[in-house]
């Protein structure tokens, strides 16, 4: 098991990714509009999120070359309006080395729910 590594999200994260991505869904911003399309607030970035967990396997391995990285997008993380913002925490099992390459499985949750699910990085060991 691999020290679990935890990340603040707050909604000014959520406005420089949009800004570095060019992803300005009003989901990402606008409480309004995430509340009216059935979510229960404004969310973070799923590849924001996917992004989080590929900055947990650069510190664990020291920057390895990432030569895959996957996961399904299973519950939003909910960014409130506020100056705390949300943590989301990443933990990691490295599954097997083999042929230089290792396999680290991720688990991602935030608030004690999984927000990624399948989710694992393949790394030149």
């Amino acid at each position: 098991m691999l020290e679990t590594k935890t990340y603040a999200v707050r909604r000014a994260d959520l406005v420089r990714y949009a800004g570095a991505s060019g992803d300005f869904n009003p989901i990402h911003w606008s409480d309004r509009v995430a509340t009216a399309v059935g979510l229960p607030g404004v969310i973070a970035h799923g590849m924001f999120t996917m992004a989080l967990a590929a900055r947990a396997v650069g510190e664990w391995t020291d920057g390895a070359e990432v030569v895959e990285l996957g996961c399904k997008f299973t519950n939003p993380v909910v960014v409130p309006d506020d100056d705390e913002g949300v943590e989301v925490q990443v933990a990691g099992t490295v599954k097997s080395v083999e042929d230089g390459l290792a396999t680290i499985a991720l688990e991602v949750t935030c608030d004690g729910q999984k927000v990624l699910g399948v989710s694992k990085a393949v790394v030149r060991a």
